[in-house]
């Protein structure tokens, strides 16, 4: 026998002016999940609930300040707090420990960093010019501030960007049948989390794996010279909208056409030039319409556009690319609930 829910959601039964006020009131939300973080929270409460005091004690916090975080979280469902005070853990409030197989604690800190909060006001100029205002914000574009000025922010956009791979790279290699390709090429594909558990899923399949000289400089253990899957590996320092100099029967492209129009429209002439007739061009990216997670796509997509003035892509307007390219568009399906796949095919002659 099947149980259904009647119990009303939030956000049916409170009222739209109470609902505004909660909505306006999100950099809070967002800053008491980045402290939580930072403090380190999530990871001293274990299983068995935790007063305030005690948790105070752990990560060395006033606990009347502390007491006051928790509760504003558990009202987001992160963290419970129970009848008798004490607080114990949620679905959520688990995923921002450091040892969870699927954390987002290094997601939660990248978005939520020092500079953000500097752009999010300038975003109706953004929309009024359809630019990004980050230079405008730094004096510098948005990876260069990073790397000169913000260190610690660029280390945590790394492990933030090898988290998200990490986890997504075993439900690409899941959905993708590879079977009977000799070659594939990861482009743009960061530590090369993605080839290296496609290579582990075909044994007999080698692979290239190409992305800026700094990126690639820390691939994957498993794809560096005394990995297990070295030797079926060539690792190009590069730049994918200047050129692709790998032939694959397969191309993987994940989460890179979100930049400006005209480098997108590089990297894809870039792989056409390279790719033999018929080969095959997987693009996986996240959509911000017609998917259950619309309402992170479309905030990453908003960061994007204050940032590097890019975009995340409809589905109309990724397939549109894609047929401009000269690809014949296959089949789109779902990753997870963030990723699709778009499996294309370079035209004949």
């Amino acid at each position: 026998m099947t149980t259904v829910s009647t119990t009303p959601s939030h956000e049916a039964t409170t009222p739209p002016s109470m609902r505004l006020r909660e909505l306006v009131f999100g950099a809070a939300c967002a800053a008491a999940v980045r402290a939580a973080a930072r403090l380190g929270v999530p990871d001293a409460l274990g299983d068995t609930p935790s007063t305030a005091e005690e948790l105070a004690a752990t990560v060395r916090s006033d606990p009347r300040a502390l007491r006051r975080m928790m509760r504003a979280l558990s009202c987001y469902g992160i963290f419970e707090e129970q009848s008798d005070g004490r607080f114990a853990h949620t679905e959520m409030s688990r995923m921002l420990r450091e040892d969870d197989p699927h954390s987002l604690k290094n997601i939660a800190l990248w978005c939520t960093e020092p500079w953000t909060w500097n752009a999010w006001p300038l975003l109706d100029e953004a929309v009024r010019t359809g630019s990004g205002v980050f230079e405008q914000v730094y004096g510098k574009g948005f990876f260069d501030y990073l790397h000169a000025d913000a260190p610690e922010s660029a280390q945590v956009f790394n492990r933030a960007m090898t988290t998200s791979s990490m986890q997504s790279a075993r439900e690409v290699a899941e959905l993708l049948d590879l079977t009977g390709v000799s070659t594939v090429a990861d482009i743009g594909g960061g530590q090369g989390h993605v080839l290296a558990s496609l290579l582990e899923k075909y044994p007999h399949m080698r692979g290239s794996l190409l992305d800026l000289p700094r990126v690639v400089a820390n691939a994957d253990p498993r794809l560096r010279d005394g990995g297990a899957l070295a030797d079926r590996v060539r690792i190009i320092p590069g730049d994918c909208r200047e050129a692709i100099p790998v032939e694959a029967d397969v191309y993987i492209i994940k989460n890179i056409l979100e930049w400006d129009d005209e480098s997108t429209r590089r990297t894809l002439r870039n792989v056409i030039e390279s790719a033999r007739p018929g080969s095959r061009v997987v693009v996986i990216e996240n959509l911000v319409d017609d998917t259950p997670s619309m309402r992170f796509t479309t905030s990453m997509d908003l960061m994007l556009l204050l940032n590097v003035g890019g975009a995340k892509h409809t589905k109309d307007s990724m397939v549109t690319r894609m047929a401009d390219a000269g690809l014949i568009v296959g089949d789109i399906r779902p990753v997870n609930p963030y990723l699709d796949a778009n499996d294309n095919q370079k035209r004949p002659g």
